[in-house]
């Protein structure tokens, strides 16, 4: 088997050595698995389906990794609107899609609705003051502790105006340290640490929304909706048989995967078509 590991930690002579696991028969293939199944090389198909229809609108290939699955949506929103000039009014996913990144983007630039959960993980699970506890405020650029002091990304001016946006597109707000050290409640907040932080992203604005979406009934619709696209990948592998590829390299993926797309696409009309049929026939008759 032509293998090759360089991502796969193990021991040798005492120290822990760090290996990645690529294929040299196909490079550009990962090596991933299911929970708690085999692991094996593969490729990830990525549709942008019509939900109200259950056309796919188009098809991208990527590796295996969630972080190009994920950035593939934007691919194919793009793709689509410069070839049919067709946008959707909203977008729905499972929680792979709620990065924060992704939201900015649909929200911001392309005024989508995000049917999708939010990536969070500022819920505490050790009895504190999680994140959701402070009030922020958006007019002061600031949070607000239960115990009404103020927690700001900088307590000073400095010289040069500074963005303090992070490498991880986030702002942190810092309490003050006489604040925090006469707080009554400090030992419910920040037990371990002389001052309480909270970590904010760029993209909250769009977060929120999300968040505000997940709330109303228009979502709980999507999420039973989300299912066709389930379907569509359950039909890839168990009616036809597209559990592995013939082609190498991630172009002969694309292909594989637009193909079998197509047949799906052309599958559908054909029931339509039998059905529109039907009718006439129950309409002549």
């Amino acid at each position: 088997m032509c293998l090759k590991y360089d991502k796969i930690i193990c021991r040798q002579n005492g120290f822990n050595v760090n290996y990645i696991c690529f294929s040299l028969t196909d490079p550009a293939s990962r090596f991933t698995s299911a929970a708690g199944g085999k692991a094996f090389y593969s490729y990830s198909t990525n549709y942008l389906i019509d939900l109200r229809a259950g056309i796919i609108m188009d098809v991208e290939a990527t590796p295996s990794t969630l972080s190009q699955e994920v950035g593939s949506t934007k691919t194919m929103i793009d793709r689509v609107e410069e070839r049919f000039n067709i946008k959707p009014k909203k977008i729905v996913g499972d929680t792979a899609y709620g990065a924060a990144a992704l939201l900015g983007w649909l929200v911001d630039k392309k005024n989508i609705a995000p049917h999708i959960p939010v990536i969070d993980k500022t819920n505490r699970t050790d009895d504190t003051l999680s994140s959701n506890d402070f009030k922020w405020n958006e007019s002061a650029d600031e949070y607000r502790c239960p115990e009404g002091k103020a927690l700001r990304k900088n307590w000073r001016p400095f010289k040069n105006e500074r963005s303090h946006i992070t490498k991880a597109d986030t702002i942190i707000y810092r309490s003050s340290q006489r604040d925090c050290a006469e707080c009554p409640n400090k030992n419910k907040c920040c037990p371990h640490t002389p001052i309480r932080k909270i970590v904010r992203s760029v993209h909250e604005a769009a977060r929120d929304v999300a968040r505000q979406i997940r709330t109303t009934a228009e979502y709980a619709i999507s999420r039973c909706e989300r299912k066709k696209v389930e379907m569509l990948f359950a039909h890839l592998k168990k009616i036809m048989k597209l559990d592995r590829l013939r082609l190498r390299g991630i172009s002969g993926a694309q292909d594989e995967f637009l193909l079998a797309a197509t047949t799906q696409n052309l599958r559908k009309m054909a029931k339509w078509t039998m059905k529109n049929a039907k009718k006439e026939q129950i309409a002549m008759a």
